[in-house]
């Protein structure tokens, strides 16, 4: 194995810590043998609606989004991921198709494991089985309290959440204001339920308000605390 192929597998595994910790030593030997690392570059599909899923799926580095297209061709993006979390395997205990798409917003490195087998690992291992309720439990409140905040929140409230959304998850630039993720206007009005038109306008006003100061695609946040206030007020 190469050195690159060394590290690679070692991060891979380094990702997978918490869930394998609750795997026996033969099952643990089983997923070094059974995982496959897949490499997805900027938009590339992982999977998309419709499809059976088949596949655990583990971000080990770079960025991926979980979106729907809905009426009149709108995509609504639902969940942006950051390296360790896991996602992809909803449908298949729900004996379901994908419901959603996934696509890399960069060059991405994923690692795969056959559904069949982490189902059949839950059936053996309690302690695992109860690593995915947990992993449902917790997915589930936070999808709630999303549809709650898009639903509800005024139009800068949901900006000023996404925005936080991506400081929180995944930090800044060396100059601690920078978000360290740059998004197109329109993958950020898609992630705050608004039109591309609207969160330039809303942007706008921000930067004018001195809450934030734009640079292309690059958003420093300058006042931190005024941002969290529209947030929560909503």
């Amino acid at each position: 194995m190469k050195k690159k192929e060394r590290i690679v597998l070692q991060e891979t595994l380094e990702k997978l810590s918490s869930m394998m910790e609750l795997l026996t030593d033969s099952q643990k030997e089983e997923l070094r043998e059974c995982m496959s690392i897949q490499r997805f570059k900027k938009n590339e599909i992982l999977y998309r609606d419709g499809e059976v899923p088949q596949q655990f799926h583990c971000l080990i580095n770079g960025k991926i989004k979980i979106y729907k297209d809905g009426i009149g061709g709108k995509t609504q993006i639902i969940r942006v991921l950051k390296p360790s979390e896991n996602f992809g395997y909803r449908a298949y205990f729900a004996n379901q198709n994908y419901v959603t798409c996934a696509a890399a917003f960069e060059a991405s490195t994923v690692c795969l494991i056959p559904m069949d087998t982490i189902y059949r690992w839950m059936q053996e291992n309690n302690s695992f089985c109860m690593f995915f309720v947990k992993l449902l439990s917790v997915e589930l409140g936070n999808s709630d309290q999303r549809t709650v905040n898009l639903t509800q929140k005024h139009i800068r409230g949901r900006l000023a959440e996404a925005l936080i959304f991506l400081r929180d998850n995944y930090g800044l630039e060396e100059d601690d204001a920078t978000l360290s993720i740059y998004l197109s206007r329109e993958d950020l009005a898609n992630m705050s339920n608004m039109t591309t038109s609207n969160a330039i306008r809303t942007l706008s006003a921000f930067a004018s308000e001195r809450i934030i100061a734009i640079d292309g695609k690059k958003i420093k946040i300058i006042d931190s605390d005024s941002l969290e206030k529209i947030n929560k007020n909503g």
